[in-house]
């Protein structure tokens, strides 16, 4: 018996100093550092590329423009811009870019939910109410898509990217959208 308890502590023994050594495994292709690098890099050109939706609907005019929508494909298949092309962001890598996007010097136009009000359903805001605390007051943290897909888009080397910059009413007449419940909410609001 004496010997059986010796051997069972000595087992595991041996299995908890093997678990507390650190093991070796390859490591993930991440890097924060590439990122905000890249962050870096990228926030002073992108202050310069925010446009209004009127600057946005004249430069969508011209066909050699794309505007890219990168939402989930579900919720691009509900509503999108009208003509606009979807790759979703996970979906984002040289290949898939280069599908829809072969030449790095098009112009390209991207929105995201958190440029139109109103419209819960197809357009979810980004949007975080953070509770106040003791040192500081309420406060919302916007975690909008169009940030890392600007990001992502220039470091694939996409550079003639403009964003939309402005919050528009999903009501508003100068706005096309397509999509499988765009005519259902045409009839709806057309019958209130």
């Amino acid at each position: 018996m004496k010997a059986t308890l010796i051997v069972t502590f000595m087992t595991f023994l041996m299995c908890s100093s093997s678990e507390t050594q650190k093991l070796d495994f390859p490591k993930a292709k991440v890097s924060y550092s590439d990122f905000e690098d890249l962050v870096k890099v990228v926030k002073d050109y992108r202050a310069e590329r925010l446009i209004s939706f009127d600057e946005f609907l004249e430069k969508s005019k011209d066909p050699n423009v794309i505007i890219l929508d990168t939402r989930s494909k579900v919720m691009y298949d509900k509503k999108h811009v009208k003509g606009a092309l979807h790759l979703n962001f996970s979906d984002f890598s040289v290949s898939n870019l280069d599908k829809i996007i072969p030449d790095t010097d098009t112009t390209i136009l991207i929105y995201c939910n958190n440029n139109f009000n109103g419209d819960e359903v197809h357009f979810m805001s980004k949007t975080l109410v953070i509770p106040p605390s003791e040192e500081e007051k309420e406060r919302t943290l916007s975690l909008a898509l169009n940030i890392p897909t600007y990001i992502n888009l220039y470091g694939y080397g996409y550079k003639n990217v403009y964003e939309l910059d402005e919050l528009i009413s999903f009501l508003d007449q100068r706005i096309v959208y397509e999509g499988s419940t765009v005519n259902q909410e045409y009839t709806t609001i057309n019958n209130k």
